[in-house]
């Protein structure tokens, strides 16, 4: 995936360009947000199986194991050894991950629904969406050799030259 972004940079621009869109109209969905959302308790009885197949819908679960996939493990004579190395870290930062989430959630909960709180909470987390969205586009221009103008000339990144 990661060379036919590199080959195709509108194809990079695109992705980035719907990402960013993404971001930005949960920004502003998140940003008048003066509700609680109530989940219903029939859909909140997931057995583990059902919990272990919903993960292979999990976009992040699979950006992240691809990024190490490729980063790290594929490619590599001692591939064995690191993935060994990596399976149990990454075990680990799922369960504790989703734990400390689901722990600071219950206890936020109480105190947001509030007055205000829950708004301004809700404004704050719209602005690190649009920050990071601003971050996004902002690292990519910065990028000479993926520029807008350069990817509609075919042009390719600098390292990928030779």
């Amino acid at each position: 995936v990661g060379a036919l972004v590199l080959a195709l940079p509108l194809l990079r621009w695109g992705i980035l360009a719907l990402g960013v869109g993404y971001m930005l109209w949960l920004a502003a969905r998140l940003a008048g947000s003066r509700s609680l959302g109530q989940a219903d308790a029939r859909r909140l009885r997931i057995g583990f199986m059902e919990g272990v197949a919903l993960q292979f819908v999990n976009i992040k679960a699979w950006m992240l194991a691809l990024a190490i996939v490729a980063g790290w493990i594929a490619g590599r004579p001692d591939w064995l050894a690191r993935l060994g190395l990596v399976l149990p870290v990454m075990l680990f930062f799922g369960f504790a991950s989703n734990f400390t989430y689901a722990l600071v959630g219950s206890m936020l909960r109480g105190w947001l629904a509030q007055g205000q709180r829950l708004l301004w909470f809700n404004r704050v987390m719209a602005a690190a969406l649009v920050a990071t969205s601003a971050w996004m586009v902002w690292s990519a221009l910065a990028a000479p050799s993926t520029a807008p103008e350069n990817a509609a000339a075919g042009a390719r990144p600098i390292d990928a030259q030779g």
